[in-house]
């Protein structure tokens, strides 16, 4: 049997680097089209990358990843798929960052118990600091916004001579997209600020 070795990578954000965990698994001689990358939330599965590289597993292949919380930052649902992997479609997991999560080496049943004991353990505390970032992150912007902090996109200023190009564009003498293109908004945004610009009119008419 011709066993195929995956590797798996995963960062919250698109701003985080991917390159450390990259490095890691090249080192294991992985081939880079074998590796699947996501970029999102490790609360659940449902992500891409890792989906259509659950669907290429077959039996027999070895799956390796950098750590356990790259894996996924849910308890239950983390054991569920190291069931899925290990016991359904019968591949192996290589956690790098923790040699005892191999299950290329605990085939018996004491080595099969301690990497259990280990995985239970571990998804427990990812889950756990997933948690307390939450609660950081909305302890921080709690603070902020009693400082007077403001949260959201910053608000494109209408050009000075909007009342004018608002004219152009009722008498049709600009389109819609013209106006948007030199107002620099997008077309969501644009008919937003309209709206906004037609109820300042009818509050001056009042």
């Amino acid at each position: 049997m011709n066993r195929k070795v995956y590797g798996y990578v995963r960062v919250s954000t698109r701003e985080q680097n991917i390159e450390r965990q990259i490095i890691s698994l090249l080192k294991a001689e992985i081939d880079r089209k074998n590796i699947y990358i996501d970029k999102q939330s490790g609360k659940d599965f449902r992500r891409p990358a890792y989906k259509k590289m659950i669907r290429h597993i077959k039996e027999g292949d070895l799956l390796i990843i950098k750590s356990i919380d790259r894996l996924g930052r849910n308890y239950q649902e983390i054991m569920e798929q190291w069931r899925i992997i290990t016991k359904e479609k019968k591949a192996d997991i290589r956690i790098q960052d923790m040699p005892l999560l191999d299950t290329t080496k605990t085939k018996d049943l004491l080595g099969t118990f301690i990497s259990d004991v280990v995985l239970q353990l571990l998804s427990f505390v990812a889950e756990n600091e997933r948690v307390n970032i939450r609660q950081r992150q909305a302890e921080g912007i709690a603070a902020a916004k009693a400082k007077g902090v403001k949260f959201g996109k910053p608000v494109i200023p209408l050009p000075d001579n909007f009342p004018e190009l608002y004219q152009e564009w009722t008498q049709s003498h600009i389109s819609f997209e013209e106006l948007a293109d030199i107002c620099n908004m997008g077309r969501s945004t644009m008919y937003k600020r309209i709206g906004e610009y037609r109820r300042t009119l009818h509050s001056e008419e009042i």
